[in-house]
């Protein structure tokens, strides 16, 4: 799910237009379509991203602009990419998708109708084949119909940018973010209210604390802290009662820790450690306390 990185520099490629959007569904087999007057168009809620904004962060803006329904993003779909013909030669537009849900009332009956979306109706996936104008947009149904069922988000967070560690000369453990972390962790607020996080586990050290405090002072979520996900405290046995806890649970999680703690927190997790740089996230999808899809987003 990788967008081309292309600069409109002359001589290169133009790049390609971002945007995002969610394959919305509910229980009985049915999935949210809009129609585009401009276009006479069906197809998913979705929109270009904003400078700056992240592509989770404006797939649920476009379905709450385009629907009026608030949503959580669950599993990642194919990206789909494909030229623009009115944006000039070579120009492509790049799609990045996730199946989502209707968090409270998914009620679309009091719509009302405006010149960029006339219409907003739940419809019944044999017909919505049927109805979607565009071929890669009943490619990305398809795909999302085999992994529609509902699922839990757990977040594996690793802390944004702190203090050198060897320019600290206090104890490591109350090391802090540099204000470049503390800008990553208030950009990190809306990326884990996208995925519906309402439990936010961290790290007893200073610079994880200080990451994901701005999503817990903005969500009124809990900020619970155990040394089990500290450097200095971390161990297999208690990161696999971690992730127990977690699946069991069933509440959306992040959980933040740091870069040496996160290869034994993967394995409890049954994935695979990614590497991730500070503030980047991986993102589970978990079902019945198995994984069914991962993510890795940098922020």
């Amino acid at each position: 799910m990788t967008a081309s990185t292309a600069t409109d520099a002359p001589g290169s490629p133009a790049a390609d237009v971002l945007a995002a959007g969610v394959v919305v569904s509910r229980p009985g087999r049915q999935v949210l379509l809009v129609h585009r007057p401009k276009y006479d168009d069906w197809s998913f809620p979705k929109g270009k991203l904003d400078p700056g904004e992240h592509r989770t962060v404006a797939a649920v803006r476009e379905v709450a602009e385009e629907t009026g329904l608030h949503v959580r993003l669950a599993s990642p779909l194919a990206s789909q990419r494909y030229p623009l013909s009115s944006a000039g030669k070579g120009r492509c537009k790049t799609v990045f998708y996730w199946t989502g849900r209707v968090v409270g009332d998914d009620d679309v009956s009091c719509y009302r109708p405006n010149d960029e979306i006339d219409a907003v109706e739940w419809v019944p996936a044999d017909e919505a084949v049927e109805r979607l104008t565009y071929p890669h947009d009943r490619e990305t149904l398809v795909e999302a119909l085999g992994c529609r069922k509902k699922s839990q988000a757990v977040v594996v967070l690793r802390h944004a940018k702190s203090r050198s560690r060897k320019a600290w000369r206090r104890d490591d453990r109350e090391r802090p973010l540099l204000d470049l972390g503390r800008a990553q962790a208030e950009r990190l607020v809306p990326v884990l209210a996208a995925y519906g996080v309402t439990r936010v586990l961290s790290s007893t050290s200073t610079r994880c604390l200080q990451t994901v405090e701005p999503f817990a002072d903005t969500t009124g979520w809990e900020l619970e802290s155990t040394a089990s996900l500290s450097e200095e405290g971390a161990d297999a046995a208690l990161l696999d009662q971690i992730a127990e806890g977690v699946r069991a649970d069933g509440r959306p999680t992040v959980l933040c820790t740091h870069r040496p703690v996160l290869p034994l927190l993967c394995d409890a997790l049954d994935v695979d450690d990614p590497g991730l740089e500070v503030s980047d996230l991986l993102v589970l999808q978990v079902r019945r306390g198995r994984v069914v899809s991962h993510e890795h987003l940098s922020v």
